[in-house]
């Protein structure tokens, strides 16, 4: 269950049992007058790509967030050694390159343009795309900049790429 406008997972709660449905609802809205459910998959791999550019984007390797709590939520994401980033995700080939398909289809069936975290699910072997982030941390240990990092393109010239994009 959460508000469908918020990020750093605030107002985001886990529902195990239906008694707990009114509660989770109600701290939803207090955050947002839209709320999503989702339902709970089973064994969920958490996978991160980032996607730079206008018309055309490209796609950074595929990054997997590991943590031992029911869900990535905010405590997790902002506590030190409370999650772990690999980068690149251990992946085989072919999964990676379907996120990155996925990735860049949806960045541009959406019009998105500048810079995109895109958000996925792996599941019993299946890819589900969770959710775009358009605005996503960037500070120099956010998953965002340390995926194009991976691939080549340091903080600094990360900046100046996305200077330039916005000019273009």
């Amino acid at each position: 269950m959460k508000p469908a406008h918020t990020g750093s997972s605030i107002g985001i709660l886990r529902v195990e049992r239906y008694a707990d449905l009114e509660g989770a609802l109600e701290e939803a809205f207090r955050h947002d007058a839209k709320v999503v459910v989702e339902k709970a998959l089973p064994g969920v791999r958490e996978l991160e790509v980032g996607v730079l550019g206008n018309l055309f984007g490209e796609a950074s390797p595929v990054g997997e967030v590991r943590y031992q709590a029911p869900f990535y939520d905010y405590e997790t994401k902002y506590t030190p050694g409370r999650a772990e980033l690999l980068i690149p995700a251990p992946l085989d080939p072919g999964t990676e390159e379907t996120i990155q398909e996925i990735a860049l289809k949806a960045y541009r069936l959406l019009g998105i343009r500048g810079m995109a975290r895109v958000d996925f699910f792996l599941s019993e072997g299946e890819v589900y795309l969770n959710e775009i982030n358009t605005i996503p941390g960037f500070t120099p240990t956010s998953m965002f900049p340390r995926l194009f990092a991976a691939k080549g393109l340091g903080y600094p010239e990360l900046l100046k790429r996305l200077v330039e994009l916005a000019l273009e």
